[in-house]
């Protein structure tokens, strides 16, 4: 019986997602869970958890792309079934405005080399604090700008800066991708009040980027709103990648349900879960 109702459940949530499909641009796809490539052990062990976690878009730093096919060496790129995914390259590394407009024009020679030849995505990263690696808002927006114009589908990672995500949507990026908390650090959501600020006046999709370490935190970023989360290190460093990326996928679905059919209201004392008339008494 446990075992049908676990089947039946699987099929509804298949269904629900079929139907709740996340659209960036000109495209949708089918996962709200988005994947780096990076700090895993080896290249077996990326291409698994990326294939357990049915992730549809998976990101790829621009320079570390060019770097394994300059020297030929095997690299997840070439491991990676691009007929199922989505490539979003990156600009990670880049430090000016200048620098992310350069390394994003390569993308489109990354793009062709798997096929995608009208993938014009490109998630912009501009950051100039090595130490902390927070996002440049100036560099960002004037980066996201010329790229905008030069029609690339922009996904700009921020801070969780409402007024700086408002402008970024202004002038055309396709999503707003706001960190949770710094690159790498596992601390989970450290703004919310601002996220959720993000969340309920943007009219493009929020991606909650950076940062997330568990599925608790995952699960939060769905459950106020969030369109979709991306992860690398929350799955890369876990002790078994595979089954943190099956984990996390559960996670943002059960987020993406439970944020669609409406959390009850708080109600200030307990209330009764039964009715009260008609009771027996002695």
């Amino acid at each position: 019986m446990a075992h049908k109702l676990l089947k039946e459940s699987y099929r509804y949530n298949s269904l629900l997602q079929i139907k709740d499909k996340l659209i960036i641009g000109n495209k949708s796809f089918k996962s709200r869970l988005m994947l780096g490539t990076g700090k895993y052990k080896n290249l077996k062990e990326a291409k698994n958890s990326i294939e357990i976690s049915k992730a549809s878009i998976i990101t790829v730093a621009i320079r570390r792309a060019q770097y394994a096919k300059n020297i030929g060496k095997s690299n997840l790129i070439d491991g990676l079934n691009w007929e199922r995914l989505w490539l979003l390259p990156n600009t990670a590394g880049c430090e000016t405005a200048e620098e992310a407009i350069k390394i994003a024009s390569l993308s489109k020679e990354i793009n062709k080399k798997i096929g995608q030849i009208d993938n014009n995505f490109i998630k912009l990263e501009v950051i100039s604090d090595s130490d902390h690696l927070l996002p440049d808002p100036i560099g960002t927006l004037k980066a996201a700008e010329y790229l905008v114009k030069k029609n690339f589908t922009v996904l700009p990672y921020i801070s969780a800066d409402p007024v700086l995500a408002k402008q970024l949507e202004d002038i055309g990026c396709a999503t707003i991708m706001p960190l949770g908390s710094p690159i790498g650090s596992g601390q989970g959501l450290q703004n919310i009040n601002n996220l959720q600020i993000i969340i309920d006046n943007t009219n493009i999709p929020v991606i909650i980027d950076a940062g997330i370490g568990t599925t608790s935190e995952a699960n939060q970023a769905m459950e106020i709103g969030a369109s979709a989360v991306l992860l690398n290190t929350a799955i890369a460093k876990s002790k078994q990648p595979e089954l943190m990326a099956s984990a996390m996928q559960s996670a943002i679905m059960a987020g993406r349900n439970c944020y669609l059919a409406g959390r009850m209201q708080k109600q200030k004392i307990g209330e009764p879960s039964s009715p009260i008339e008609g009771l027996i008494y002695k």
